[in-house]
């Protein structure tokens, strides 16, 4: 895992939940249960302050952290599609985002094409993408937040030809790709899971800390669907779909770990001085 990613994870999974606001040392005790040191916190920290992500106060001689609003956004996104409720069914309308980002501006494109991604959003052409969710309200808001509205135009429309939905969704996303990572992730969790339930049922109690460090790489792995699932509405997806197995597998390990890896969250974590 690298730092900057595992502190995604853990203001996403534990500090957004206690005042979204922690101490560095704080910081460095949790990240080392995965073996990283103090200068490679602090570095990690460093590039997310750098990216707009963090902020920062002083309070007396210790320095505390915090999401900003642009990071509490993110995590609230991903928070929403990691713990997702079922479908409620698809409308039959496709969310659709074009572009005409000039050269001089490459980087921002660039930029878009990320968050487009990150939504679940596929390529239909080099400027047009789509999406079977309602994104309307997210795209406004990216295209706002990196003033570019004059190069972006998004639509609410049905598909009237030529190619059938399941054919559409194949052009725009990789779904045999995206299956066999689920594949790989129940491979690897589902004997995990397992041992770790009958060691439960044999009255065996699983330290605090290796909860913490267990749950945090489960949710840290499972946050990488967030960048290749789009999250299709069931009409669209093969016969043959993972997806729903290892997002079970995924709660019914979660729930077995979440209470002791809190408890030793808790037990790390130093409140903000009133």
């Amino acid at each position: 895992m690298k730092p900057q990613s595992l502190l995604f994870t853990i203001y996403g999974e534990y500090v957004r939940h206690y005042g979204s606001e922690i101490w560095v040392g704080s910081l460095t005790k949790l990240m080392g249960e995965f073996g990283m040191t103090e200068q490679a916190v602090r570095a990690a920290i460093s590039r997310m302050l750098r990216q707009g992500w963090l902020e920062s106060r002083k309070i007396g001689n210790r320095s505390f952290y915090s999401m900003s609003v642009r990071g509490k956004k993110r995590l609230d996104e991903a928070a929403a599609r990691i713990y997702k409720i079922d479908n409620q069914g698809w409308d039959g309308k496709w969310c659709i985002t074009s572009y005409t980002i000039p050269e001089d501006h490459r980087k921002l494109r660039d930029e878009l094409r990320k968050e487009l991604a990150f939504l679940g959003f596929g390529m239909l052409t080099n400027s047009t993408w789509i999406s079977p969710n309602d994104l309307a309200d997210r795209v406004r808001d990216i295209t706002q937040a990196y003033e570019i509205n004059e190069y972006v135009e998004i639509f609410s429309a049905e598909h009237l030809g030529w190619s059938k939905a399941q054919e559409l969704v194949q052009k725009c996303w990789n779904l045999e790709e995206i299956n066999q990572a689920y594949k790989e992730f129940i491979g690897q969790y589902q004997p995990e899971y397992e041992a770790h339930v009958q060691q439960v049922k044999q009255g065996k109690e699983i330290a605090d800390s290796h909860c913490f460090v267990e749950k945090t790489k489960l949710v840290h792995h499972y946050r990488k669907f967030l960048f290749i699932d789009p999250d299709l509405p069931n009409e669209l997806l093969p016969s043959v779909w993972l997806g729903q197995e290892a997002d079970e597998l995924f709660k019914n390990y979660y729930n077995l770990l979440n209470p002791g890896a809190v408890r030793f969250f808790e037990d790390v974590y130093e409140p903000v001085p009133v």
